[in-house]
């Protein structure tokens, strides 16, 4: 699959996020540099560098190498793009004796295999799962992808994103205006369909709640429906909420580029959108790396203070009702709700579905839910049967932990690597084709935006009906009872 290649950013995309705008002169030594830098910082990379052995266990467990049967898309040789430069340069017998260790030389040709095959890799982590000593093959991929922009040999799509986050506060660059007018729209959607005003509010001065949510919520099938489903949920729970206009996003696409600064610019947008509304804390809709962000990384990138009146504080997190923590996912609030009751759901509105359930991948090998263990599995499904009559889950070996990757993720969403996605996407399709003929599954709820995005447009590559995926929160929209029309 080398021939397959995302577009380059052009100059003024990579100004845009620092980078410079066409590759550099001087890229070699600069590439080195960069990695000396990188292996030096974080001494995880190091130990990925020198650790792995080539047993060969990851080699059945990637998407894409199941899909594309590339050899140098089993995560060991994808890898080895990088350890052999590695070696050559930072390690001693490299310096001495490459030929007899591996070592290559870093040629315009090795960069760019790496510029194909490290957009070839969506940063799943299942590989790392079977990995007996543990390496994470995406923070050798973030790494790559960092030191390709640093000599300004950057990937069109993702950094087009940041750029846009960056300047406008969402993914899609939807300005203020805009936004309010999509919201006003949804509002009328939801009278009209159910005779009570649900209000989707945003800026809101003093609301208990800021929902950062990914900007696909705003306008896009099946999307929006979660948006819909958190709006009812809020309403009928009876709790103050808002979106805001100057940080509306709630994807982090720096984590897909390893680059912490672009990761920080971002949630500290958040973190002062907080502050400046005056929220007592943060619920993260429907996205899966935008959850691993917030879960992961939003204390240590907004360097949090001791106290006071900041939403990212330790010390106000411990004052707030402890079922609420904070940053909190949506479906963790949700479902304390539905276990508390305060909830009005009918689930044989959902009768017309036989449900089944995509594990995301930087929710289920990620981050976390809840106080309970595995509450990352066990919270989306409980909701799923808290609304839905009809619940069967993927095969065995397919889930939690062990979750193939849709296909899309990790910066791969782009119609450059359309090829790619869909034979990436063949294990899990195979997994939802097995429980449709099986049990007759019409209807495959997730919680990531970039799984949703994914499967709508790989689906009919297999015979299904993009209308097959949508949210949690869908299922919820439906069920809840809010009032009936007039």
């Amino acid at each position: 699959m080398a021939h397959v290649k995302p577009y380059v950013a052009d100059a003024q995309v990579q100004a845009s996020v620092n980078y410079p705008g066409e590759l550099v002169e001087d890229w070699h030594d600069k590439a080195i540099s960069r990695m000396g830098e990188l292996l030096g910082k974080y001494r995880s990379l190091r130990v990925f560098m020198d650790a792995c052995v080539h047993c060969g266990a990851c080699t059945d467990k990637c998407h894409y190498f199941i899909g594309t049967a590339d050899p140098k898309n089993m995560p060991v040789a994808r890898q080895e793009l990088m350890r052999s430069v590695y070696r050559r340069y930072f390690t001693l017998p490299g310096k001495l004796v490459p030929g007899l260790v591996g070592a290559k030389d870093l040629t315009k040709e090795v960069l760019d295999d790496w510029f194909s095959y490290f957009h070839q890799c969506s940063e799943c982590r299942r590989c790392s799962v079977f990995c007996p000593y543990g390496i994470d093959t995406a923070e050798v991929t973030m790494a790559a992808r960092e030191i390709l922009n640093t000599v300004g040999y950057g990937m069109k799509y993702t950094n087009q994103i940041l750029a846009k986050v960056q300047k406008i506060g969402n993914n899609l660059g939807l300005p203020g205006p805009a936004l309010e007018d999509t919201l006003s729209g949804l509002e009328e959607d939801i009278e009209m369909d159910t005779g009570v005003s649900v209000k989707m509010p945003i800026d809101v001065q003093g609301a208990e709640v800021l929902l950062v949510t990914p900007s696909a919520d705003f306008f896009s099938e099946p999307h929006v429906e979660s948006l819909i489903g958190y709006a009812k949920v809020f309403h009928q729970a009876g709790i103050s909420w808002t979106l805001s206009s100057h940080a509306s996003e709630a994807g982090n696409f720096g984590l897909f580029n390893g680059n912490y600064e672009q990761m920080r610019n971002i949630a500290m947008r958040i973190r002062q959108a907080a502050l400046d509304l005056g929220v007592k804390r943060i619920i993260v809709g429907e996205c899966g790396h935008a959850w691993r962000v917030a879960y992961a990384f939003w204390n240590t990138l907004t360097g949090i203070g001791a106290g006071g009146d900041d939403p990212f504080s330790i010390q106000l997190q411990k004052q707030l009702d402890p079922r609420y923590r904070q940053p909190m996912h949506i479906c963790e609030f949700t479902h304390d709700l539905i276990k508390r009751g305060a909830l009005n759901l009918d689930k044989e509105a959902n009768d017309h579905r036989i449900v089944t359930y995509h594990d995301s991948c930087n929710v289920a090998r990620a981050s976390r839910m809840g106080d309970m263990p595995g509450g990352q599995f066990i919270i989306p499904r409980e909701i799923i049967k808290a609304v839905a009559n009809n619940f069967v889950d993927m095969p065995m070996d397919t889930i939690g932990e062990r979750t193939f990757c849709c296909g899309g993720g990790g910066g791969v969403l782009t119609d450059d690597l359309l090829e790619v996605r869909v034979k990436g996407a063949l294990p899990r399709m195979e997994a939802l084709n097995q429980v449709k003929e099986n049990n007759k599954v019409n209807f495959m709820a997730t919680i990531c935006a970039i799984c949703k995005a994914q499967f709508t447009k790989v689906l009919p590559f297999y015979g299904f009906d993009m209308s097959m995926v949508g949210g949690v929160h869908q299922l919820v929209s439906d069920a809840i009872q809010l009032g009936t029309k007039e």
